[in-house]
């Protein structure tokens, strides 16, 4: 069983920056971050395989980066020239077991992004 705990999340003016972190009780393999906003399913933000590959969003690429500190035991997303469009709950997930299907996922954190 692996516990993740995000945390980070504000409302911040759109142009801003967050910084989110997960924390987990283990080292897992594959990690990522995802998001659903009201009334919207959710989706794939950025993906961290095990070996170090990246994937992101096109909605996101070039203003988002994701990273791990596994001697913290921690997944972070730095979040840079915020929008409104960005505003979602945002979850982070461990152990991938196929296309946007995670094994184990967090309780979410709140993004609000205002103009």
């Amino acid at each position: 069983q692996v516990q993740l705990v995000e945390s980070g999340g504000d409302s911040v003016q759109s142009g801003g920056s967050l910084r989110l972190s997960c924390g987990y009780s283990r080292n897992v393999c594959s990690m990522g971050w995802f998001r659903q906003a009201p009334g919207k399913e959710r989706e794939g933000v950025a993906t961290l395989d095990y070996n170090g590959s990246t994937n992101y969003a096109d909605s996101v690429r070039g203003r988002f980066t994701i990273s791990r500190d596994n001697a913290k035991n921690t997944l972070y997303l730095e979040m840079n020239s915020l929008k409104p469009e960005d505003t979602a709950v945002y979850y982070c997930a461990a152990c991938r077991r196929g296309v946007n299907d995670y094994r184990y996922w967090g309780q979410g954190t709140q993004v609000t992004v205002s103009i």
